[in-house]
């Protein structure tokens, strides 16, 4: 117990210095003595950007915490299982049907697609042998990759491919005062998934024990389909998609200190935040004054990440 107390003490200060770092970082001087331009500076880029950042990374590792709770697999990550592709799919069709809709409607639409691409996952998935973890985590990406497909011949008959990849490619140069907000509706999410934490806890038991043991398990999955969806519309519209955070976070936190989910959310929350700012402030340094997109760097960073959990023998035998 105190060794977890002191990461998340030791990674709360890291997330503090580092965040201090990302309102500094940037083509604009915020030291140049001007102060009235530079605390506008502040206050209409840098300070959204990094708070959009933070938002994005605790609530992606969640979603991902809650879906591995919900798949029963700690190798399913919403972004790469359909759900983040459902959302920019949603997005895609109400830009075709109604190209002037608010961000609040495509964030709307967004989680409706995304709950259904996730239901339809978690549906099909249940025909996939459990016994061997690698299965079910192979047909998440064929899944995925399905649907990304699909979207993509959408976009390419309607010639929206350039906007397509704005929506799959997550990055935070155009975050900016009055384009983020939407994101803050991300933490009445994340409460409700510390609400339904012990639920989630005992649904990852199976149906048959979950229910034995008095869980309301229909309205329990729905919850959770909706946190997943929510959040990975919200994302998807605002920022766009970064994989792998809702993989790598929860299932190192699940290796640390087990499968409690409401014991496990501070931490996963923590992690995402400190693993989406490491990845914005890698994109707008290593070309500095040029960028490169989180979601870039995260894919990369991500995948070795991935494979160093698939081949480390402590963690197939936790």
């Amino acid at each position: 117990m105190s060794s977890v107390r002191a990461q998340i003490t030791l990674g709360i200060a890291a997330l503090l210095l580092l965040s201090l770092c990302s309102i500094a970082v940037g083509v604009g001087d915020i030291f140049n003595g001007n102060s009235a331009a530079n605390i506008e500076l502040m206050l209409s880029s840098r300070l959204p950007r990094t708070l959009a950042v933070l938002l994005t990374g605790a609530s992606l590792a969640i979603a991902g915490l809650v879906m591995q709770s919900l798949a029963r697999n700690r190798f399913v990550d919403p972004m790469i299982a359909g759900t983040g592709q459902s959302a920019a799919l949603g997005i895609l069709l109400i830009t075709i049907l109604a190209p002037q809709s608010t961000i609040m409607v495509k964030v709307l639409v967004a989680s409706f697609t995304a709950f259904v691409g996730t239901a339809l996952f978690l549906t099909l998935a249940r025909k996939v042998s459990s016994k061997d973890p690698y299965m079910i985590a192979l047909f998440a990406i064929i899944y995925g990759g399905i649907v990304g497909a699909l979207a993509v011949a959408i976009a390419w008959h309607f010639d929206l491919l350039q906007f397509l990849d704005v929506w799959m490619s997550g990055e935070f140069s155009g975050v900016m005062r009055g384009r983020y907000e939407t994101l803050w509706f991300i933490g009445f999410v994340m409460v409700a998934a510390w609400w339904v934490a012990d639920r989630l806890t005992i649904l990852a038991l199976g149906r048959d024990t979950s229910i034995g043991l008095g869980l309301d398990y229909k309205s329990t999955l729905q919850i959770g389909l909706v946190i997943v969806s929510v959040i990975s519309g919200l994302t998807v519209a605002t920022v766009g998609a970064l994989p792998f955070i809702g993989l790598i976070v929860p299932a190192a936190v699940s290796r640390m200190i087990g499968d409690d989910v409401r014991r496990a959310i501070p931490m996963v929350a923590l992690g995402g935040a400190l693993l989406v700012l490491v990845s914005d402030l890698i994109g707008r340094l290593i070309r500095f004054p040029y960028e490169i997109p989180a979601g870039t760097i995260m894919g990369v960073v991500g995948a070795a990440a991935f494979l160093m959990l698939i081949f480390s023998r402590s963690f197939r035998h936790a």
